[in-house]
């Protein structure tokens, strides 16, 4: 008997956590207006902020073109902007 009325208490003080839980989650996440505008200010949105990223993505891929197609270690340059003008190794 005794082992069944700790039992019951245990499930009920677990429930009353899930519970506890279950509120404060609902209490802190944000409603969908909020949801928008913080889709809104991420900088992946920003028109400036991709056309960045797309051209520093296009100068890696132009890098590692040009490394693969010579000889020289590209990693030495100290402008990558200009090829060739690196030390060599």
């Amino acid at each position: 008997m005794e082992t069944l009325r700790k039992a019951l208490i245990v499930g009920a003080l677990l429930g009353a956590g899930a519970g506890v839980g279950s509120a404060l989650f609902v209490l802190v996440t944000p409603g969908e207006e909020k949801k928008q505008a913080m889709l809104k200010e991420i900088p992946e949105q920003d028109p400036r902020r991709r056309d960045e990223a797309t051209r520093t993505k296009e100068l890696v891929l132009a890098t590692l073109q040009e490394a693969a197609t010579t000889q020289e270690n590209v990693a030495w340059r100290k402008n990558w902007m200009v090829g060739g003008g690196g030390r060599s190794a």
